[in-house]
């Protein structure tokens, strides 16, 4: 647990992308079976040990220390586990650091009950590095700068493999991973994952800001509002997992006996609208999707009244056939021959947008603002299916985002590199005329938008600007307005405006424009779609 808590403690310091691969890397090669598997597993999907939440880190601190220092540590420092690490009274006997293996094993074995004295008891076994390094594991969420996608790239380097083979593994295996570092590490046969539906990395496109294509050699297609997904079928089982690779099929049962053959399909899941009569129409908006993500029972009302489906996308893999290096036009073929062999009650095609040149695609997109159509995905004909993001391969054409005046209500601190700054901000439209004494209602969040230096002025003007705290929270003096993109707006029982935002985004800071100037509910309320 030493090493680990140093990696973690080296990791949280550095900013560098090289330096944190490097770092990792060598404590992969320099460290045991299976440490080092449940210690990849933290860093690139974190541990989930259902008895350990971050509520019950403040408790069991509000009961060692002041609950008062407690809560101003916290919000100063901005992390519980950072705070509750510092903060923890330090034992009578010298420290006997448990092994990562252990750690997991112990943590693994503890309940609702049992955590109350089992947890501290493996605390007092740490120092302060070491007490941080087992609370990030522990609650499921290291934010230290590391995402999934580097760690498995640390992996790669570690062992000198090939970091698309470790993403073609990676999910049909379970941490510690042995068979991943027997493979990589000990030159043993790779992982055998030709009879698990296991989840293959996604093509991903580039945005295409200023780039004008040749439609002779690209296809357009929609970009539709709803979740990149993958339906896996093999070994008589089927899966449906999210683009990072998160197994979402208890979420969507219905869609896990629908596919009859052995694939690996890519598409987007939508859930149905309704059109009058009552019959099945097409894709609803993102915000009736929304209502089932997440959920870990469905009930027979919200399946019969938001019934799932996917719009596909690709064929990476069709009865054994692996198309992945095929062009995009033969891929395109290949599924509109299984198209047939698909109950139409939950797939469909994307369909092609035909257009005569560029200007002409660009007119089409400008008129697309419908519900479940973010935009424009532009494919190179002749591209094969290549995981991550290549260079003129693929591109997404976002319609340009809808755009609001609103007001800065309430700020609170971000985590990790932001926990020093009032980084997340509510915002609000008046509810009428302000010179009238109308109120402001929120209508979103942001924390993004901003650069490094605009968020040092945000936070001043924050901090010089409190008008009541909340906790946590910090209310401003209704002086600034944002301009805010979004991309819709629906309606909302959970918010007091009735309304909510989809994907948020401060857009630019009008410290020149007046408050009273800022947008009302009403000119928000005119952009919802039926």
């Amino acid at each position: 647990m030493e090493e680990f808590a140093a990696l973690v403690d080296a990791l949280v310091y550095t900013r560098s992308r090289n330096e944190k691969l490097r770092l990792i890397a060598e404590y992969l090669r320099a460290t045991a079976d299976p440490d080092r598997g449940w210690a990849l597993a933290a860093l690139a999907d974190g541990l989930d040990f259902p008895a350990v939440k971050s509520s019950t880190i403040r408790n069991l601190m509000k009961d060692r220390v002041d609950p008062v220092l407690w809560t101003l540590s916290r919000d100063f420092v901005g992390d519980t586990a950072e705070t509750a690490s510092l903060l923890w009274p330090a034992p009578e006997e010298p420290p006997s650091p448990p092994s990562v293996s252990e750690a997991v094993e112990l943590l693994s074995s503890m309940n609702r009950k049992s955590v109350v004295t089992e947890l501290p008891r493996l605390l007092d076994r740490l120092d302060a590095s070491g007490r941080y390094a087992l609370l990030k594991l522990a609650t499921g969420g290291m934010r230290i700068g590391v995402s999934s996608r580097l760690a498995k790239t640390a992996f790669a380097q570690a062992f000198d493999v090939s970091v698309d083979e470790v993403e073609e593994y990676w999910h049909g295996l379970a941490a510690p991973y042995p068979e991943l570092f027997n493979w990589a590490a000990h030159g043993k046969d790779p992982p055998d994952i030709e009879n698990l539906p296991t989840f293959r990395p996604f093509m991903l496109a580039h945005p295409l800001e200023e780039t004008v294509v040749d439609l002779t050699e690209y296809a357009a297609e929609w970009k539709w509002d709803g979740i990149r997904v993958q339906l896996v079928r093999a070994g008589g089982e089927t899966r449906l997992y999210s683009r990072s690779g998160d197994d979402i099929s208890a979420t969507f049962p219905e869609l896990l006996d629908v596919l009859p053959f052995n694939a690996v399909l890519d598409g987007e899941l939508l859930v149905r609208g309704n059109v009058q009569g009552g019959e099945a129409g097409g894709a609803a908006s993102f915000n009736a999707l929304q209502q089932r993500l997440g959920r870990k029972t469905v009930s027979k009302k919200m399946l019969a009244e938001a019934p799932a489906f996917v719009r596909l996308y690709d064929v990476l893999i069709a009865e054994g056939n692996d198309l992945r290096e095929k062009d995009w036009t033969r891929r395109r073929a290949a599924l509109e021959r299984l198209m047939a062999r698909l109950p139409e009650s939950h797939f469909d095609l994307s369909s092609l947008v035909e257009a005569r040149d560029f200007e002409h695609l660009a007119e089409i997109r400008e008129g697309s603002r419908d519900d479940a159509i973010e935009g424009l995905m532009l494919k190179r004909k002749d591209s094969p299916y290549i995981a991550g993001r290549r260079v003129g391969y693929w591109y997404k054409w976002k319609r340009d985002p809808l755009l609001v005046d609103c007001v800065l209500m309430y700020a609170q601190r971000g985590s990790g590199k932001r926990s020093s700054f009032f980084s997340d901000y509510t915002f609000g439209c008046w509810d009428g005329d302000p010179d009238q004494g109308a109120d402001l209602l929120p209508v979103g969040k942001a924390y993004s938008g901003f650069t490094d230096e605009e968020l040092k002025k945000l936070d001043r003007h924050v901090r010089s600007n409190t008008v009541n705290r909340f906790g946590p929270v910090r209310e401003t003096d209704k002086s600034l307005v944002f301009e805010v993109a979004f991309d819709s707006v629906h309606e909302s029982k959970r918010h007091k405006s009735g309304l909510a935002m989809r994907f948020p985004r401060i857009h630019r800071i009008r410290w020149d424009k007046p408050p009273h100037e800022a947008d009302r509910i009403e000119a928000l309320r005119s952009l919802v779609r039926d």
